[in-house]
């Protein structure tokens, strides 16, 4: 296929996998389709044109992102398919050997789709993409406008990782740890609140590393990742705060205090946790032991009140033993996880975990991951209990104009909610008072219009 008649090609869906780093990107990629006259469309809808944000975290993700591949093809198999995303990176010739993909683009070119489209004259090309130690995934310079959804927008802080886990290949797929200036993540949030947006998350592949690499760099303010919420904290207008996922090293006490002392952050943290137990997270090369993670977490919970957790775990991984998992499910209750995050571990190629001996079977990973889902269940009925009674300010995400409709929301503590009656005020937030709960849901009335 060729492109040397754009405006026979003018509409684009983008498909997204994985992070809510993935999610900024694919709203950066959206602006540029639009100010180059594509009419941006759902996934769901006849494209003439469909860019595949994907992830391969798990062997799952990549199974999904080539389903999402074959979809995109099915529905207009004349249409121009790319493949982005950490995938694309890591799996780049596979990509391109899958009838019907146009264009595999890794992620230090993902930014730059645009431009690869509108030189595309027919022949499947790689642009770069396949894991190299030297590349990295550019930060954006221009500012984002908005997100398809208006409630919540993701703010990109930080990009790549410095780590290497023994399980992971995302240090490879996005390169070393980068930090977007203060002074841009400040334009950002200021654009998005301006925007009408009312809820912040500030996300990054490992988003307490923020402001590492801008120690040697004159800053106006802290390159400490305290010092940036601090910042944009300070920004005028009605909107609070949330953290997408934090690593259990970066709890620290000034982190803590800062989200306490205010009620523009959200009390929720979602803990990259992987583990409680101290010999398989030095087999992983986490950052921390059992002792470390307890003691950080316990410290959570006693400086900001009502806080609720969740978490990513990861079960099954080589060598782990039946007494070994039994520290990650206790440590579910110990801590009240009351949104356990349960990935089966799968064998990532190139990995040192890939070539351990002592596998774990699949069976065990499968059982192992609906005991922590069970126990994740049982924490999270005790927090919604404990919420009857109590008021709280709800960001309405989804409302019915209808009196016999309904609305819901999330407090910021991140627990969903659901009002017997409709309100108008999608995008807004509505004081609440909590009657109860139904399965997973909190039951709430409107106790005053804001």
């Amino acid at each position: 296929m060729t492109l040397s008649q754009p405006d026979t090609f003018r509409r684009a869906a983008i498909t997204t996998l994985g992070c809510k780093v993935n999610a900024y990107e694919s709203a950066l990629i959206a602006q540029k389709l639009q100010q180059d006259q594509w009419t941006v469309v759902s996934p769901k809808d006849t494209a003439d044109l469909y860019v595949i944000n994907s992830c391969t975290v798990t062997a799952e993700a990549g199974r999904q992102t080539r389903q999402e591949i074959r979809r995109a093809i099915s529905r207009n198999p004349a249409a121009l398919v790319v493949v982005t995303g950490c995938y694309a990176e890591m799996e780049a010739s596979a990509c391109a050997k899958i009838p019907g993909v146009d264009l595999v683009v890794g992620n230090s070119e993902k930014l730059s789709i645009v431009e690869h489209v509108r030189t595309f004259r027919g022949k499947v090309r790689q642009v770069p993409a396949g894991p190299r130690p030297d590349r990295q995934t550019g930060i954006p310079h221009e500012l984002l406008s908005g997100f398809t959804d208006r409630t919540r927008a993701f703010v990109q802080v930080q990009q790549g990782c410095d780590q290497s886990c023994t399980y992971c290949i995302i240090h490879r797929a996005r390169g070393s740890s980068q930090s977007f200036s203060p002074e841009q993540v400040e334009r950002q949030v200021q654009r998005l609140v301006t925007q009408g947006y009312r809820e912040i998350v500030v996300c990054g592949v490992d988003l307490g590393s923020w402001g590492k690499d801008l120690e040697n760099r004159s800053l106006s303010g802290s390159p400490e990742f305290v010092g940036l919420l601090r910042r944009i904290s300070n920004l005028p207008g009605d909107y609070r705060i949330r953290l997408s996922s934090i690593d259990p090293i970066h709890l620290k006490d000034n982190l803590l205090d800062l989200i306490s002392s205010s009620d523009r952050f959200c009390p929720h943290l979602h803990i990259s946790m992987q583990s409680a137990n101290t010999v398989i997270l030095k087999r992983m090369k986490r950052r921390y032991d059992a002792a470390l993670l307890y003691e950080r977490i316990q410290a959570a919970h006693a400086k900001i009140p009502g806080l609720v957790l969740s978490a990513d775990i990861l079960v099954g991984f080589p060598t782990e033993s039946h007494a070994q998992f039994e520290d990650t499910l206790r440590a579910v209750n110990d801590l009240s996880i009351a949104y356990p995050h349960v990935f089966a571990y799968s064998a990532r190629p190139g990995t040192p975990a890939a070539r351990i001996p002592s596998q774990v079977p699949k069976a065990i990973r499968k059982q192992r991951s609906a005991w922590v889902r069970n126990a994740g269940g049982w924490v999270r009925q005790g927090v919604l209990s404990q919420q009857a009674g109590r008021c709280g300010r709800v960001l309405i995400e989804r409302s019915s104009l209808e009196s016999t409709g309904r609305s819901h929301g999330r407090l910021a503590n991140y627990l969903p909610v659901r009002f017997s009656q409709g309100h108008p005020v999608s995008g807004e937030f509505l004081q609440a008072y909590v009657t109860g709960s139904s399965g997973d849901v909190l039951i709430a009335r409107a106790t005053a219009q804001e």
